[in-house]
């Protein structure tokens, strides 16, 4: 395996303190570290991102979330081991991270969902967490980083 060039982000490392400010800023939000935790490690298994799979799979851990959630979250629609509100930003996770995949990208029934669980603010830091991790992943992806250690840790 070899990485097609560096991640752009760390070629141009002002692109990379801004993502990172800008994750930081996200997590300011309000809404629940492990419930980022949990959107991130699903967004980047949907995109095939193995760098991201493998770093979200370690940083959910270092932040709480249970072995049991980490090794389920591809199939939290049938364990038991998600509440409502990490069920809402899971669900709300995948269309938006899945766009093409329906006429309607984001289904009122699934916004509406989050809606009842999370504020505006809450929704906005969900939001832009999901838009960041699929930028990372299509980052990484393109360019065929290698799962590790990253020079950003």
């Amino acid at each position: 395996m070899q990485a097609r060039m560096k991640n752009p982000a760390v070629i141009i490392p002002e692109a990379m303190k801004s993502l990172l400010d800008l994750s930081k800023t996200v997590r300011k939000a309000g809404v629940p570290q492990t419930t980022i935790e949990l959107v991130q490690l699903r967004v980047s298994q949907i995109n095939g991102c193995s760098v991201c799979v493998d770093g979200d799979a370690r940083s959910a851990g270092k932040a709480g979330v249970s072995d049991e959630q980490r090794f389920a979250v591809a199939a939290w629609r049938d364990t038991p081991y998600f509440t409502d509100a990490e069920r809402a930003a899971l669900a709300l996770a995948e269309v938006a991270t899945r766009l093409a995949d329906r006429p309607e990208p984001v289904p009122d029934a699934i916004w509406d969902e989050a809606a009842k669980h999370f504020s505006e603010q809450e929704l906005a830091g969900l939001t832009l967490a999901i838009g960041i991790t699929n930028l990372f992943n299509r980052l990484n992806v393109t360019t065929r980083q290698i799962a590790g250690p990253q020079p950003w840790e």
